[in-house]
Order: structure tokens, then sequence, then C-alpha cells
């Protein structure tokens, strides 16, 4: 695990008053979630499902899936890391720049990594590497918010049936492109999706997510999953946040992040990327992302996320995701200031 994982306001006590370096979305009610568990506290006396077979019927049912199509884990993550376990020493390519969890769970469990900076496309026939036996794709992509339209994918899919595909789908609610729905993606046997319950409801602390696959491959993966991995509060949260789920304005959004996205621009001291989602990857013209980053914390209260440790990045990266109108504006504010300094 790298050091230096966005949203590490952990290191920095109260200084931070508005968090732009987590990718969690910002507005969300959690006040009926926290009461409910509350007055289920009394379920920590007890252990958990040794398997989460319960949520997994719920979410299968929810997505019109069978229950072993969908296993439930702790986070994305460690369905990512369960994937690397159960295909060890394998050739794993991995798209970049890209979440780092990817390489440093396959360099865990000795797989040999092949970096990839581009996916084929119709000029070599959409055929990787032959060597290749494991694709993994962040879709929308952390941290440049892309999107792979779904048609590449299926031609991607359909070319190479000898890949197993990882489709890393945490951050699916934040995107009005299409992707594949679990139901799609039964059509290929070599294709596994990653789901974040943490993204979609806002509860990095409780750490919830889920894989959706063909049964054969899942079972594979439980294979490698220690017993009690989710734990009892966990998934009680994870009933309770499907049965009263609450709609977001996530047009309203997006439009507030791409307006953000222009500001920045109109300040002429970074490249921002284009993106598809709700946050954003920004390239300095002069400085480090690394003393800008102290400035906004030390002197404004704002964390954004250097992105200089991410493959194929420099000290010029940060990453930000976009918080409140008004909260957005100061930010672009203090950077204004901060290119005022001498």
């Amino acid at each position: 695990m790298i050091k230096g994982h966005g949203d590490d306001a952990y290191q920095y006590g109260c200084q931070a008053a508005v968090n732009f370096s987590s990718n969690v979305y910002y507005n969300v009610d959690l006040s009926g979630l926290k009461d409910h568990l509350a007055h289920h506290l009394d379920l920590i006396g007890s252990y958990p499902e040794p398997e989460p077979f319960g949520l997994e019927k719920e979410l299968a049912d929810r997505n019109r899936l069978l229950p072993d199509e969908v296993c439930v884990t702790n986070g994305a993550t460690e369905a990512i890391y369960l994937i690397a376990q159960a295909f060890r020493q394998s050739v794993s390519a991995v798209l970049q720049p890209t979440f780092s969890e990817y390489a440093d769970a396959c360099r865990m469990h000795g797989h040999r990594l092949v970096p990839l900076y581009q996916l084929p496309d119709a000029r070599c026939g959409y055929r990787l590497q032959e060597e290749v036996q494991l694709l993994w794709i962040c879709n929308p992509n952390n941290p440049t918010g892309q999107v792979v339209e779904k048609s590449w994918l299926c031609q991607l899919l359909e070319q190479n049936p000898q890949v197993l595909f990882i489709i890393d789908q945490s951050y699916e609610y934040f995107t009005l492109h299409p992707l594949f729905t679990p139901e799609e993606a039964l059509r290929y046997p070599h294709l596994v999706l990653l789901h974040s319950m943490t993204k979609r409801y806002a509860i990095p602390g409780l750490r919830l997510g889920y894989v959706t696959g063909h049964a054969r491959m899942l079972e594979r993966l439980r294979s490698q999953r220690m017993p009690w991995s989710v734990n009892q509060l966990a998934i009680e949260a994870g009933r309770y946040l499907l049965a009263h789920e609450e709609e977001m304005d996530i047009v309203g959004y997006l439009r507030e992040a791409q307006h953000l996205r222009t500001l920045l621009m109109e300040t002429g001291m970074a490249e921002v990327w284009e993106t598809k989602t709700h946050f954003m990857l920004a390239c300095l013209r002069m400085g480090k992302a690394s003393a800008l980053k102290e400035y906004l914390l030390r002197e404004h209260g704002l964390l954004i996320r250097d992105a200089s440790n991410f493959s194929g990045l420099d000290e010029r990266y940060f990453r930000i995701a976009a918080q409140a109108p008004a909260d957005n504006l100061r930010l672009v504010t203090a950077i204004r200031q901060w290119l005022t300094i001498p």
C-alpha cells in the first residue's frame, strides 16, 4: 500500500475544514443510518455470518442475479486482493495511471505486471498482448475521471476471451456515461465487476463492497476469503441502506464539478483533465502539488490530494473532488491567492 492515498485528513487533526482529497460524495444525510446503528449496537456482541449470505441475497435480488453471483467484501479493496490471490503468479496488465491497489495486490501475490497506458483499439483488432492473463481497469478511472466506452470494452472482451477482465466500477453512481450492469456482465464469463457501497453511500469508515460475475468465478474468490471479513455493523448498515435508498442529484453534482473545472482552468495555473465524474486531475504549470497542498491546508483549511505518487504522474499533479458550490469557490479563490505569493 502506498503512503498518501486520498482522504488523509487523519494526519492533520482538525486542520482540514473542507476535504477535497476524498472522492466520497459530500452531500449525504447519514442521520437515519446512524440512528439505526445506534439502536442495533447489541449486534457487536455476536459474530456476523462467516460469509455475508444475507446481504449477498439482497444485493442479488436488486441486481436480478442469483446469490452465488454476488460476493460481498470488506470494501472494494478486499475484492482486489482476493482476485490477485485467487490468480496468484499470473501476468496482469493495469491500465495506468490508476488506483495503486491493483498493482500492490498483484505484487503481493507474485504477479508479473505489464504497465498499460492505452487500450488496444480497432487498428490492432482490440487484441491484448498474448502474455496478458488479467486486465485491471478502473471505470470511471481514479484519478483521471475518464470513462472507457462500453462499446470499446465489449470489443475487448470479445477479442480476448483468454483474459480475465476486472472492471472496478466503484464510481458507477457518479457518471452519466453507460457502464455495464451486473446482469449485462454475465454475458461474459471472463468478466467480474467491482462495486463500492462505500462510495455509493459515503460510508468509507464501514468498508463495504461487492463483486458480481459468474458463480464459478466468484466461488474461486470465496475460497480465498477469510471468515468474518465483513463485520456485523457493516452488514447491518448495508441492509439498512438498501431498504432506505435516497435519491441523489447526480446531474446537479456533475454540473457543479464541471463548473469547478472551468474555474480552475480560468486561473491559468494548471491543465485540468476532462472528467466524466465528480473528481478531476490537474497538472500545475509551475510548482509542486505538495507545496500547493501544504499552503491550502495551512492557510485555508482546505485539503487536496497530492497525486504525484500515482504511477505515470509526477510532482506537478493533484486531484480534487467537487464539494458544495461555496466551498468550490473558496478553493479557487485560495489557489488564486497562492499564485500571487512571490
